[in-house]
Order: C-alpha cells, then structure tokens, then sequence
C-alpha cells in the first residue's frame, strides 16, 4: 500500500513579496529550500496563517540567503506581506517505509533565517 505522507515542512515564515503580475508560483529562499529538502519546481501546499487561505504551487528558487518568500501571480491574492505561512510538501511511499520516514521541519527566525 502507498501512502501520503508530509515530507518536508516550514512553519511560520513571514511573506516578504507579493507579486501579482508573475507567471505563478512561490519563490522561496534557496537556504530555506535546502534545510527543508525542497526543489525547484516541486509542488507545495502554502496555508496562510492569518486568513486561513490554503494554495497549491510550485517552487521557484530565490536568492539565497535573502529571506525571500514571494506569492506570485493569482497567488498574490491569497496572502499579504507580513502575513505568516507554513509551506508543505508531501511524498508518496510504502506503508512500512513511511513509518520511520522523518520529515524535514524548518522553524524560520526573525527575517526567514536559519
């Protein structure tokens, strides 16, 4: 049996960028995608803390070290700068392999850092 289960989490990054007028995606900090174990073009599950908005997307690499969380395009419209984020990934597996599966799980400081 396959299962879904979460694979890589950040919890509470701040929006730093909304950019309405962008293909769409979310453009994400390279060293947070890294510490998370994300990858460029990978489908993610953005929920938006303070409205309760939940979007899918894929991510585009953002400078690292920048802080950058960006909605771009009509995902601009589901959250604000300033507004607080956990950004989801999730993987499919075997039962028993998910079951010592240990995800990454990022806890953002003050500016997005490490």
């Amino acid at each position: 049996m396959q299962i879904e289960i979460l694979k890589s989490k950040i919890h509470r990054a701040v929006i730093t960028e909304a950019n309405l007028h962008y293909v769409g995606s979310l453009t994400l900090d390279e060293d947070l995608m890294d510490a998370a174990n994300l990858i460029e073009n990978e489908k993610v599950q953005v929920v938006n803390v303070n409205n309760g908005e939940r979007l899918e997307t894929y991510l585009i690499k953002g400078k690292r070290g920048s802080g950058v969380v960006c909605l771009n395009g009509p995902a601009a419209r589901r959250g604000a700068v300033g507004d607080l984020v956990v950004i989801i990934a999730y993987a499919t597996m075997d039962f028993e392999e998910a079951k010592k599966f240990q995800p990454a799980v990022v806890f953002p400081k003050e500016g997005n850092k490490l």
